[in-house]
């Protein structure tokens, strides 16, 4: 049985085995190691026992078809779906002719510990075979960040006894049976066909995609004798007492040439060694580190978590060329590998601040899929483009329509990215090359989609917000709020102006969507199981007054200057009493709103769940890969939530304010060639600029602080106000108590 060891600031340890399929593939996700390109899931070195076996290339997918009973104009006909790529991480071993697998003989020690200063996962293990061998093997596994095609892996083997270690390159591997789950992958199995293979190199294509890939291997230490066949090469090394080797991978795809390059890069890396792929790793990650750390006291479970989140939210953004940025990023294959509108409302905010260079290049991804976009808008008879719901290339890869298709706000929300990039950059030739024709682009969809009334009043119909429980709503404010927002962008301020914010003057709060204060409630009391849609029609959801995730609590957060203090706090409590948070996404965004209402323990409380998700032994499965949006989201609650952050009109600014059960808050936000150092206290407030002078607003105050220097302010005391209550319904599932983690 495996647990997570006590919370180690800047490492995650797992002590004994994991023992179900379940266990192991939930490992595999928080180990796996990634640097934006390739992505190792945390499998062990031996062959079993194993959950999913997982290595992923960015934009290595291949094509199925979309079935429908009844198909209809304008549904996408295709999807496409990422594959396990060739797979260099097996080693298997015997030991006197023994196979080594934990699972047999005895297990006295296995420890795995994902370093995340380093970028390293190590493991140890002390094992006596069935026939009485003491065994104690040690494996470093590293995919760097600063050669985009390389992994490594260096192992040690020592034991009393003959040895023999088989160390492979595979491909077409068998893949576990598809969940039932709609957000799970389907499986594709033996997708690949062979093109060339020698002792170097496998060369093979995505059987109807045709997409090529490349992977050459390696190994240095003792000799060994190589086995080649068109879907494996095998090394194979033997010895006594101990054996001491390191394992080289380079992958290519998507190009020409692809096989001499592979090697290239196999080789240049393995001159160098593991020791230096290591320094280097270590070098790129302390520079990351200066800026994005979060130090948080008082709760070391959330200090772990939150840099873990941003690890792995590096791990999945860091680009050396313009690539999606899915859901699961590369850990797993959850959601068919495909990049949604996360991406750019959660994930590229944090790196905007942190590792920006991350951000301009997903948005220049975008860019490469405008064409595609723009196909996609004539077909659904609209003008400029419209960007799809889930895809990998750019095509629209879902075949729901309700909350695809019609979730049009993914349109804004790219836009929105492309503002708060410029913002925080100035970087006028990525706008000049690719943000203002995305900016004019998505645009022009919103000038079509809106319509005015005989009173003059623009409106847009029938479309999603990014509660998925309400569909084909009018007037979604999220929508409006953001579709506006992006006619401004584009110059187009008339219509932007004229978009309506529904409001309820009964209730005196904004309606989410037209009518939506006036559908029946949702019966709480009732004994449901969550997430509602594996167990309910959507055809029930959709008529009640029941939300998925933060909604017009989100239009809240990201454009809180259009709400008053009073809206928002009215609001807040309406739809807090209707949200049961059946997505990963809600509990950051009700964080941030609830710490900025002052109900800071609640937003503590928003904060573990969102940041423990992946790590809880009892939290939501993540066995198909993590949720990068959520690794996220521990960032933006902390710093957004209790640091106040907000880039309102291009301006930066900060309120913080911290909840009882944190004394201390520090972070970094990296602005217009810049950066800036916030230290948070109970009764202070400390600005530190770095690099270059740093404009900002603390609490409505102007200040500008040249590099080097430092100001603070003192904070006034605050009450820490009780959850907002509501008459009816009583609350949805209380957010999990921090008792309990």
């Amino acid at each position: 049985m495996s647990e997570i060891a006590a919370a180690e600031p800047w490492a995650v340890r797992e002590l004994g085995l994991p023992e179900s399929a379940a266990a192991l593939r939930q490992a595999e996700s928080v180990f796996a190691l990634a640097n934006g390109h390739i992505g190792l899931r945390g499998n062990l070195d031996e062959p079993h026992p194993d959950g999913m076996p997982g290595t992923y290339l960015n934009s290595l997918f291949e094509e199925r078809d979309l079935a429908y009973p009844e198909a209809g104009y304008a549904f996408p006909e295709r999807t496409e779906t990422i594959v396990n790529a060739p797979n260099g991480k097996p080693i298997a071993v015997t030991v006197d002719g023994e196979p080594l697998d934990l699972r047999s003989g005895t297990l006295h020690r296995h420890e795995r510990v994902l370093d995340l200063r380093r970028g390293v996962l190590t493991r140890e293990a002390e094992w006596t075979s069935p026939g009485g061998v003491a065994v104690w093997l040690r494996s470093e596994r590293l995919v760097s960040f600063t050669r985009p095609s390389v992994a490594a892996i260096r192992y040690t083997l020592r034991a009393d006894a003959e040895l023999r270690i088989t160390s492979s390159l595979v491909v077409n591997e068998d893949q576990p049976a598809p969940s039932d789950d709609p957000r799970a992958s389907a499986v594709i199995h033996r997708p690949f066909r062979a093109v060339s293979h020698d002792r170097d190199a496998l060369v093979h294509r995505t059987r109807r995609s045709d997409l090529p890939v490349a992977a050459a291997v390696t190994h240095t230490g003792p000799p060994g004798e190589i086995e080649t066949e068109p879907d494996r090469i095998r090394w194979t090394t033997t010895g006594r007492g101990e054996i001491d080797f390191e394992k080289v991978l380079a992958y290519r795809w998507n190009g020409d040439g692809l096989r001499d390059e592979a090697v290239a890069d196999r080789d240049a890396a393995a001159r160098d060694g593991f020791a230096v792929l290591a320094d280097e790793q270590c070098a790129y990650l302390e520079d990351f580190w200066r800026t994005a750390d979060v130090e948080v006291d008082g709760d070391p479970e959330i200090q772990q978590a939150v840099r873990f989140g941003l690890f792995h939210v590096l791990q999945a953004g860091a680009q050396a060329g313009p690539h999606p940025i899915a859901a699961k990023g590369l850990t797993g294959n959850g959601y068919d590998g495909h990049t949604l509108w996360d991406t750019e409302t959660f994930v590229l905010p944090v790196l905007t601040y942190t590792h920006p260079a991350c951000v301009g290049l997903a948005l220049r991804w975008r860019h490469a899929t405008l064409a595609a976009a723009r196909q996609r808008a004539a077909e659904l008879c609209l003008a400029g483009a419209s960007f799809p719901w889930r895809t990998i290339s750019g095509p629209e890869c879902s075949g729901y329509w309700p909350a695809a298709t019609a979730a049009l706000h993914v349109n804004a929300d790219i836009a929105d990215a492309v503002r708060r990039y410029h913002a925080a950059t100035g970087d006028d030739d990525f706008m000049r090359e690719a943000g203002r024709e995305i900016v004019e682009e998505t645009a022009a969809l919103w000038a079509e989609m809106a319509y005015l009334d005989d009173a003059g009043a623009a409106h847009i119909a029938g479309v999603t917000g990014p509660d998925e429980y309400s569909a084909l709503m009018d007037d979604n404010l999220y929508t409006n709020v953001l579709a506006a927002r992006n006619l401004r962008l584009a110059g187009r301020h008339d219509l932007a102006d004229r978009l309506v914010m529904r409001y309820d003057e009964r209730l005196e709060v904004h309606q989410q969507a037209y009518g939506f204060t006036r559908l029946e409630e949702w019966d709480f009391g009732a004994d449901h199981d969550y997430p509602l849609m594996l167990g309910q029609p959507y055809l029930n959801l959709y008529r009640k007054q029941v939300v998925k995730q933060a909604d017009l609590v989100l239009a809240m957060v990201i454009a809180g200057d259009l709400f008053t203090a009073e809206q928002k706090r009215r609001n807040f409590a309406y739809y807090e009493a209707r949200t049961v948070r059946d997505s990963s996404l809600s509990a950051p965004v009700q964080a941030v709103l609830a710490a900025e209402l002052g109900h800071l323990s609640r937003a503590y409380e928003y904060l573990a769940e969102a940041a423990l998700l992946d790590l809880r032994a009892d939290g939501e499965a993540s066995g198909d890969g993590l949720h990068i949006a959520a690794c996220a989201g521990a960032w933006i609650a902390l710093v957004m939530g209790f640091g106040g952050l907000r880039d309102h009109d291009g301006e930066l600014s900060f309120a913080p304010r911290l909840p009882p059960a944190l004394p201390r808050l520090r972070f970094s936000v990296r602005w217009r060639g810049g950066s800036l150092r916030v230290t948070v206290t109970r009764d202070s407030v400390t600005y530190v600029a770095h690099d270059d002078l740093v404009a900002f607003k603390h609490c409505d105050r102007e200040v500008k602080l040249p590099a080097g220097e430092s100001v603070a302010f003192a904070l006034d005391p605050v009450t820490d106000l009780p959850a907002p209550q509501t008459p009816r319904p009583p609350a949805p599932r209380p957010p999990m108590s921090r008792a309990a983690t």
